[in-house]
């Protein structure tokens, strides 16, 4: 047996004591992705906490980058049209509008009037794919699982069809063309749309009955990531993310492309800039966008449905232009500069999800680990053109 060493040998123990101001001051780093379910992509958040308080946060992106504009700028003209699909996969038909319009204005081209109307058909459709969407989306990071999303993707169902009946894909649609369209709409096309549009309004209204005073949605997502009208406008936040924060400012009234002078419709416009806000303006904007239908599926003229025949390599004269729409997701603009090549000699992507992104931390300090995903997801991003 081993005797035991005199008392008087064994060091006394040192405790250290902390103070109610020490704990109070440790932190705790984590992250969150990138393949946290609820990030809408391939995406990460580095996140400093306080308790459950965030208090410092950085977005990590560059998962799903895939070299957009460089490839661009190493192809035809017309060949970038099918990689504008693939930047907001969700909205291909709005993202082939952006960057037709742009090509046509560099070169002049004239979009026939039937051309013009199948465009807006086509974009307000995508709004309401998106908004639809982007609510289930929203409702599911609340905790909500399974009906409010399936209710939106069985209303999303009924306009993939249509845009697969008139393109040929449901989603990668690479429908439009410079100075038109790819192809006519089949027969019968319109009649079915009607039927789509007229129906959406039921949707909206239980949706709204579900949605819009539950008790739960109420009191999370009010008053939590409140985005000012100061901030809003100077980190350039567009689409229902600014309209939210109150700022009138949509680019269908603003630069009147295609012919959306032609139609009435409101903008909608929050009061607080808070996940309450962009969450109803999302559903306010769908019923306007119903009525843009309407609107234009009484009024769709006959004729042709592209600017002469279609060009499938051609150089535009040179010079550089910047052409703009109100996506879904807010203004998704393209810049080229032509040099009188086959080739653009540089093309650049103005992407809604990547700008609106920028403004993420500002909207989670202060708040509960837990929103941020709820803030996140009332922000309504797409990895495709935020990792362009």
């Amino acid at each position: 047996m081993i005797p035991s060493p005199p008392l008087e040998t064994i060091p006394p123990r040192e405790y250290q004591v902390f103070s109610g101001d020490d704990l109070n001051s440790s932190l705790l780093e984590i992250s969150l992705g990138p393949h946290h379910p609820s990030t809408h992509g391939v995406f990460r958040m580095d996140a400093v906490l306080d308790g459950e308080t965030v208090t410092k946060l950085k977005p990590v992106f560059g998962y799903l980058h895939r070299n957009h504009e460089k490839l661009a700028e190493n192809t035809t003209y017309l060949g970038s049209m099918p990689y504008t699909d693939r930047l907001d996969y969700f909205c291909s038909m709005t993202n082939n509008w952006a960057y037709a319009l742009t090509i046509e204005k560099l070169s002049g081209m004239a979009v026939p009037e039937r051309a013009e109307y199948i465009r807006i058909i086509m974009a307000e459709l995508t709004r309401l794919v998106n908004h639809s969407a982007l609510i289930g989306f929203f409702i599911n990071d609340l905790g909500a699982l399974g009906t409010p999303l399936l209710y939106a993707l069985r209303e999303r169902e009924k306009i993939l069809d249509l845009f697969e009946w008139a393109s040929g894909a449901r989603m990668m649609c690479n429908y439009f063309r410079f100075g038109g369209c790819r192809n006519d709409l089949p027969p019968d096309w319109l009649e079915k749309c009607k039927e789509v549009v007229d129906a959406f309004p039921a949707f909206l209204d239980e949706y709204e009955q579900l949605l819009r005073e539950n008790e739960i949605i109420v009191s999370r997502t009010q008053n939590v990531g409140v985005l000012s009208k100061e901030l809003a406008i100077s980190a350039g936040i567009t689409g229902p993310m600014l309209r939210a924060s109150g700022v009138d400012y949509d680019i269908r009234k603003v630069d009147k492309y295609g012919y959306y002078d032609r139609f009435q419709f409101r903008v909608p416009l929050g009061d607080h800039g808070d996940c309450y806000d962009r969450f109803m303006l999302r559903l306010l904007e769908m019923r306007e966008s119903v009525g843009i239908l309407k609107q234009a599926l009484k009024d769709i003229p006959a004729g042709p449905i592209i600017g002469g025949p279609p060009v499938r390599n051609f150089r535009p004269k040179a010079g550089e232009i910047y052409s703009r729409i109100e996506s879904p997701k807010g203004e998704l603009g393209f810049y080229v500069i032509s040099n009188n090549q086959p080739k653009p000699y540089r093309y650049r992507v103005r992407p809604p999800s990547f700008i609106n992104l920028t403004i993420l931390e500002d909207l989670c300090l202060g708040q509960k680990i837990a929103d941020a995903v709820i803030i996140l997801g009332s922000i309504d991003i797409v990895l495709g053109e935020v990792d362009r």
